[in-house]
């Protein structure tokens, strides 16, 4: 089973790396260069190969980088992971949110009723879902929330953009910029997609001294541990 974990920025893929090696004191194979200039560096576990590719930030970036790889390799799974925002009080700074729905939450249009999504509009889609299973195993094993995760192209930063987000997607645990658009290309090509995000802050208001973001990429790390071999499991069972 081959998977390939796709994180916006370097720091998190050190922790997803960290997480992912089972000796840390033996150096793994150091990372490689794609086309386009995207970093991607493997680690072995039993059973199962990881790539993990750091892919820029936002949903854009994220297609671009995960298309990339995903021409040039041939995976059974694909991962979208690294830190976000949790709604309060559900998912906390330093705690874990899996996505049981990966959602394009600001991909559509303002009318005087309100936003509608792309879906709605009728050009194209505005939900990706994991594996029911996967999905669920992997919340069991992480101790992380099951729910869905937004995609977002701006993040949030006022308490009336929280509102707002809640009210459309009251089941919602964490929002992030990546996720959409890594699902996309995994569709594309014909792949099963999971989201998991450590939370560094609360969605709303900016309030930069309240972040916790080293917490949040101890937790991706320590995630990580447990979730590999969730991973390969599951990869064993469904590798094409």
């Amino acid at each position: 089973m081959r998977a390939l974990v796709v994180t916006a920025v370097a720091a998190e893929a050190d922790s997803v790396l960290t997480g992912l090696t089972p000796h840390p004191d033996a150096p793994g194979p150091e990372p490689r260069t794609l086309p386009g200039g995207y970093l991607i560096t493997r680690r072995d576990l039993p059973g199962a190969a990881f790539d993990v590719l750091v892919g820029g930030v936002g949903p854009a970036a994220a297609a671009a980088g995960t298309a990339t790889a995903l021409a040039l390799g041939s995976y059974t799974l694909v991962v979208s992971a690294g830190i976000g925002g949790g709604f309060q009080p559900a998912a906390p700074p330093g705690s874990l949110v899996v996505a049981d729905a990966i959602v394009a939450a600001d991909l559509g249009a303002e009318t005087p009723d309100g936003f509608v999504d792309v879906q709605a509009l009728g050009f194209g889609h505005s939900v990706h879902l994991p594996p029911a299973e996967l999905a669920a195993r992997a919340a069991e094993a992480t101790g992380a929330l099951l729910a869905p995760v937004l995609t977002v192209s701006t993040v949030t930063g006022t308490a009336a953009r929280a509102a707002e987000l809640a009210a459309r997607h009251p089941m919602a645990g964490a929002e992030a910029m990546e996720g959409f658009g890594v699902a996309e290309a995994a569709a594309a090509h014909g792949l099963s997609v999971l989201e998991i995000r450590a939370v560094s802050n609360a969605v709303g208001p900016r309030d930069r001294a309240a972040w916790r973001i080293g917490d949040a990429l101890a937790a991706l790390a320590d995630g990580f541990r447990t979730l590999g071999p969730v991973l390969a499991n599951w990869g064993e069972r469904h590798d094409r």
